[in-house]
C-alpha cells in the first residue's frame, strides 16, 4: 500500500521505471525541511532500499529550488523527525540550556543524512535554484550530485546559527583552503563554480537538467540494485574508515554547543525583538548578499 506522504512524493523514470525519483514537496517555502520531511524522507528511502525493481534513486525538489536549509518558522529544533509528538527537553525548569539533550536531537537528522550517504542504492541529488544550509547538507550525502548552472550553494547558517552537521563533507570532496574558506564565510557559489571545486558531478543549462540526470541515472541502472549496492558499499568504506561517522557524531555536538557563543546569543536576540526577516538581514549585512544583496 503506498504511504500518505505528505511533504515528499515518489515516481518512476528511465527504463521501465528501474530509476526510482524522491521529490521534496514544500514548493511554497522553497523546500525548507521540517522534522517531517526529513521523517518522510528516510522513510522513503527506506522503503525504496527493500524494492529491488528501483536500481538508482534520484532526490530532487519541486519549483523554485531543492531546498533552502531547515525551516526556521520556530519550534522545529526539540521536534524528533521520527515522531512530531516527541520532543525533547532542550532546557531546564530555569531556562538553562540543555547542551547535550539539543545534541542528541540534533542527531535525529543527521542520521536521515547519514543514511542517504549509506542506503544501498545508489543516489543522484538533482541540484537547481537554492541549494542551501540544510539543503547542502542532504545534497551533499548524494552518491552522485547534479546541478543547473546558476543554482546557489552555500551554508549561511555559519553566520551566527550553527555547524553544519556533516560539514557537508566538504573536507573530503574538495581542497582544504576552499573548504575553510566556505566554512567560515557562509558564502555561496554557483553551480559552475561547484562543478570546478568537485562539489558537483555535472553542471548543465537549467532546462536540460532533468532530461541529463534522469539519462546518467539510467546509465547506471544499467546493473542491478544489488550489484550497484555492492559497489557502493564498496567505495563508502574507504571514506568511513576516514571518520565521516565521528566526524559528524561530533559535528552535531558542536551545533548544540556553538549555540552558547556571542554570535548565536546576538542573532537570537535579534530574532526574538524584531524578527525572522530582520535577523536574517543582520546576519548577512555585513557579507552584502542573500537577502541583503544589493538590488542590480
Amino acid at each position: 500500500m503506498k504511504k500518505p506522504y505528505e511533504q515528499v512524493s515518489i515516481d518512476r523514470v528511465g527504463t521501465d521505471g528501474r530509476v526510482a525519483r524522491i521529490t521534496l514537496n514544500r514548493p511554497e517555502k522553497l523546500n525548507a525541511l521540517t522534522p517531517r520531511m526529513m521523517g518522510e524522507l528516510d522513510s522513503a528511502l527506506r522503503d525504496l532500499e527493500a524494492d529491488a525493481s528501483a536500481r538508482v534513486i534520484i532526490l530532487r525538489g519541486a519549483g523554485r529550488a531543492f531546498s533552502v536549509g531547515h525551516d526556521m518558522s520556530g519550534g522545529n529544533v526539540r521536534v524528533d523527525v521520527h515522531d512530531p509528538e516527541r520532543r525533547f527537553a532542550i532546557r531546564d525548569e530555569e531556562g538553562r540550556p540543555l547542551t547535550f539533550n539539543y545534541g542528541v536531537n540534533l542527531g535525529k537528522g543527521a542520521a536521515v543524512q547519514m543514511f542517504l550517504w549509506r542506503v544501498a542504492k545508489v543516489t543522484v541529488v538533482q541540484t537547481h535554484g537554492y541549494c542551501l544550509a540544510g539543503g547542502m547538507e542532504f545534497a551533499m550525502m548524494g552518491d552522485l550530485v547534479t546541478t543547473s548552472k546558476d543554482c546557489l550553494f552555500g551554508h549561511p547558517g555559519h553566520r551566527a546559527l550553527g555547524v553544519a552537521r556533516n560539514a557537508m563533507i566538504l573536507p573530503m570532496v574538495m581542497g582544504m583552503r576552499k573548504a575553510k574558506e566556505l566554512f567560515f564565510t557562509g558564502d555561496a557559489i554557483d553551480g559552475t563554480e561547484a562543478e570546478r571545486l568537485g562539489l558537483v558531478n555535472y553542471a548543465w543549462e537549467a532546462d536540460a537538467l532533468e532530461e541529463k540526470t534522469i539519462a546518467l541515472a539510467d546509465r547506471i541502472a544499467n546493473q542491478s540494485a544489488d550489484f550497484l549496492g555492492t559497489l557502493k558499499l564498496a567505495i563508502n568504506r574507504f571514506y568511513e574508515n576516514m571518520g565521516i561517522d565521528s566526524s559528524v557524531s561530533t559535528a552535531t555536538h558542536l551545533d548544540a554547543a556553538i549555540q552558547q557563543t556571542e554570535s548565536a546569543y546576538a542573532f537570537r536576540q535579534v530574532l526574538a525583538e524584531q524578527g525572522l526577516k530582520a535577523a536574517l538581514q543582520y546576519r548577512d549585512a555585513p557579507y552584502g548578499d542573500y537577502g541583503a544583496a544589493k538590488k542590480a
